[in-house]
């Protein structure tokens, strides 16, 4: 009997030491997800002109900025990863791979990142394309690329959030500041991707 008790003791002591579990971090996108919502109501002018930044971590005051924006702070803020760095680093060793469309001749990481048709390639050189699709197939956590009348290019973030469509509402600067609006049908879509980080 004395056994049994110093046993069933020793056994209540050990559980009781045991260190208490810190709650589960949310999933990568819930993070990422969160960091863009946070956005809305504190984004509030689309302004693309070009201005002098920080390296790395820089960025424009959070009262303005362009989609790039959204997407990059919300990789920043939610997963810690800095696109404004990461994106220059592969730009500065491929050059050749990114887009000419504004007659760069060398890297810049005052706007590169801060660019839509960068950031397809960036994305795209990581692996992190996904087969075009439906709406109905975006997930929470995807990025969709498309182009707005004149062939602008613009980049989105899909939440959790739905539409009275039935469609995944996205967080994007698209003029207006950060909003959090039904547009995965609004234009063509020309890329979709799915980033959780470096390979």
């Amino acid at each position: 009997m004395t056994d049994r008790r110093s046993l069933l003791l020793g056994l209540s002591g050990a559980l009781l030491a045991r260190p208490v579990l810190a709650a589960p971090e949310p999933a990568w996108d819930a993070r990422l997800i969160a960091a863009a919502e946070r956005q809305v109501g504190r984004t509030l002018i689309y302004d693309p002109a070009y201005v002098r930044l920080a390296y790395p971590g820089g960025d424009v005051p959070l009262v303005r900025g362009v989609c790039c924006d959204v997407v990059v702070r919300a990789y920043r803020d939610g997963l810690g990863l800095d696109l404004q760095k990461l994106v220059h680093e592969d730009m500065s060793r491929h050059f050749a791979a990114y887009p000419r469309a504004w007659g760069l001749r060398r890297p810049d990481p005052n706007i590169d990142h801060r660019r839509v048709l960068n950031l397809e390639t960036f994305f795209r050189r990581q692996g992190a394309s996904l087969p075009q699709a439906s709406a109905a197939d975006y997930r929470p956590g995807d990025l969709a690329t498309m182009r707005l009348p004149g062939a602008l290019p613009h980049i989105v973030l899909v939440t959790r959030r739905r539409a009275a469509s039935g469609r995944l509402l996205c967080v994007h600067n698209v003029g207006r500041g950060a909003q959090l609006e039904d547009v995965l049908d609004a234009w063509p879509r020309v890329g979709r991707f799915r980033w959780t980080g470096p390979a």
